[in-house]
Parts: structure tokens; sequence; C-alpha cells
């Protein structure tokens, strides 16, 4: 399965000097430990707005999935925790980059929202991981997730919402468990779909239902095309549902 590139000197949304530093330290060094491989990647817009949903296996995919968006010949803006936000120097470097900070719950949620929709008015695209955090379904696939990519979509629903798949590192970069082994190296696949219709909710209320809906139909479709990507059936009945663990101080 060779790698496909769209990205071209001269050619492609270009990439500011922040982004070709952020490339040599941390992308090049993971597309050298990680056998990184692309499906139609062709799918991805090469111009206008995208809303890219990805399911979440690895704490290492987001640089899979970014370095597959800077490949495919656009700059990806992800919309990420605040928490990363808060460490000094990569913050404020990841704000020059156009990465938007979500807290949940929060005023600020509603604000980062702001922000991604006028990204998207300026023809960016922006990249999320619905579920927030990696998978924790006992067998990898993509979870019920939070409403946020639903939220973007109602807000902008003239902007396709591109399902991309992904699948493999995570057999040996696992950090829940402890897990490393970078020989030989880790094979990942990171697979562009086509966009998802969501037409039957253009011009809904954002209300619970709808949000809950939307959200759904994003989620089966990610597990339909990691079902794809995997080489097996797809999963039957609910989204995999899960609760962290409640604190002590809210435990007592």
């Amino acid at each position: 399965m060779p790698t496909r590139k769209s990205r071209r000197r001269g050619r492609g949304e270009p990439l500011s000097w922040l982004w070709w530093v952020v490339l040599a330290v941390f992308y090049a060094p993971v597309s050298l430990l990680v056998k990184l491989r692309y499906r139609n990647v062709d799918k991805l817009p090469r111009h206008g707005p995208a809303i890219v949903v990805t399911n979440h296996v690895s704490h290492v995919d987001p640089f899979l999935v970014g370095k597959m968006v800077i490949d495919g010949a656009r700059v990806p803006r992800f919309l990420a925790k605040d928490t990363i936000f808060a460490v000094p120097v990569i913050g404020a470097a990841m704000r020059s980059m156009g990465h938007i900070a979500v807290r949940r719950g929060t005023v600020d949620a509603r604000e980062a929202l702001a922000a991604a929709v006028a990204a998207l008015r300026a023809d960016r695209v922006i990249v999320l991981h619905p579920e927030g955090t990696v998978t924790r379904d006992p067998a990898g696939w993509p979870m019920a997730a939070k409403t946020g990519a639903a939220r973007l979509w109602l807000l902008a629903p003239d902007v396709p919402v591109i399902p991309v798949a992904q699948w493999g590192v995570q057999q040996q970069i696992d950090l829940y468990r402890r897990h490393v082994r970078l020989l030989p190296r880790p094979r990942h696949v990171v697979s562009v779909g086509d966009p998802i219709d969501l037409s039957a909710y253009a011009g809904r209320r954002p209300d619970a239902a709808t949000l809950h809906e939307v959200t759904d139909v994003i989620m089966r479709r990610l597990r339909k095309d990691v079902a794809e990507l995997r080489g097996l059936t797809e999963p039957t009945g609910e989204l995999y549902r899960w609760v962290p663990a409640a604190a002590p101080e809210d435990a007592a």
C-alpha cells in the first residue's frame, strides 16, 4: 500500500515557518519510527473548509493524522484539550499554528466552537477526535463520543465532514498499558473516506436529541470504516460507552 502525497513544492495550503519546525522536531521522527501508509488521501478536500473526524487509538495518532493532512496539501488545526495548551512554550506554539483549546463544560468551550467556525469560514481544516480520549472499547472500536463535532457541524452545515479511519500503531505503542515496542517498526494505516451524509439534520436546532443523533451517525460511520480497514465485519449494536472512574473525592 503506497503512501500517496498530494503536497508538492509550491502547491497546497502554505505552511508557516513554525509548522516546518514542528515537522522537523516531531513529525519527522514519528515518521521514521512508524511505517505510515495512507489510503484515499485524495479524498481530503484540496480547497475550502472541512471538518475531519477520526477515531482515537493511540496517544501518538494525532501526529500521524496531522502528517496525513499535511501530506494531503492542507494544514490541520486541531480542537484539543486545554491542558495541552497550558504547557509552557508548547501551548504558545500551538496557538500560533492555529490549534484551538477546548475546555469542556464551560463558556470557553463555546468560545472554542466560535473560533473553529471562524477558521472554517476562512477555508481551514479542523481536525477532531470526537471520543475525546483514546478508545477504551475492549476490541479497539470507536466509542460513543462527545458532541463537539456535531455542535460544530450544526454551526457550519455547509462544511463537509470527512471521516478518517486509522489502525495499527496501538498494537505496539499503548501507553495505557505501558507497552512500547518499536521493533519491528509499527505499521499504521490512515484511510480517508467520503463525506458523511448529514443532510437529514440540516436546519435542525442543536438540542440534546439532535446532537446525540448526529454524533451517533458520525461514530457509526467511523466504526464502519474502521471495520473495513481491519478487514472485519462491522459490529452491531450500541457503541461502547466508557465512564471514567470517579476521583476519590467524588466517590466519598
